[in-house]
């Protein structure tokens, strides 16, 4: 006798996805468009310029069409100004909050003076270090950029340093004769040091940040005496 078969089941059956199948979820609006600036961040990091950057560029490094990008920016003007300008704003705008809070929980001393400069070169060059690609794309890029930047935020942002360590030394009873060439000084060390570190090879950046704090601190150069002049 011939064993009976079991019927099969309805095609519409064997069609349907297993209930725990995993479901790819989709992504919010806000996810996408962070997900879209760092794309936009790395493309045009490799370029090196804004201008040759192109959205099917940034599209291609994000893995989707140039129209999702459209829906969340109206330009490539706005994508730059938001994957590259504002973290370089931000990053500014950090520096100059820690320092306006220097001595807000205990006076300064000589000590914590040089203490507070060695703490604000470590951030300065650390946070330095982490924006050169995108810093060196803005200022050194497209030269109406690089203006517009450097006069409405670097500037800007040194400016208030000068005023925070003017702040600083009026508590104290001390006149402060140009903090805005000292706020620059500062931020030139600062930024070649964070080249160096990045670039140079057996850098020591402890030292280099001790030697520099004491040297603006204290003046770089001692006071030469005409009379000790070696013939």
């Amino acid at each position: 006798m011939t064993k009976p078969v079991a019927p099969s089941p309805p095609a519409e059956e064997t069609s349907r996805p297993a209930e725990n199948a995993p479901r790819r979820r989709r992504l919010t609006a806000e996810a996408r468009k962070s997900s879209i600036l760092a794309a936009a961040r790395r493309a045009f990091i490799e370029t090196g310029d804004m201008n040759g950057t192109t959205i099917k560029v940034i599209a291609e490094h994000s893995g989707i069409s140039e129209g999702v990008i459209y829906r969340h920016f109206e330009s490539k003007d706005q994508l730059f100004f938001e994957a590259v300008v504002e973290p370089l704003k931000q990053a500014v705008d950090d520096l100059v909050a820690a320092t306006a809070a220097v001595d807000l929980d205990q006076p300064l001393t000589p000590e914590r003076q040089l203490k507070a400069m060695t703490g604000l070169y470590r951030q300065l060059i650390s946070t330095l270090e982490e924006i050169l690609p995108l810093l060196g794309l803005v200022l050194f890029g497209d030269p109406q950029v690089a203006r517009r930047f450097y006069q409405e935020n670097f500037m800007v942002a040194m400016d208030r340093l000068a005023e925070a360590w003017r702040e600083v030394e009026h508590r104290y009873g001390y006149p402060f004769e140009s903090p805005d060439i000292s706020a620059r000084a500062v931020m030139g060390i600062a930024l070649v040091m964070a080249l160096e570190s990045h670039h140079g090879k057996g850098f020591d950046r402890h030292r280099a940040m001790t030697l520099i704090s004491d040297g603006t601190v204290k003046g770089f150069f001692p006071p030469l005496e005409p009379a000790r002049r070696r013939q």
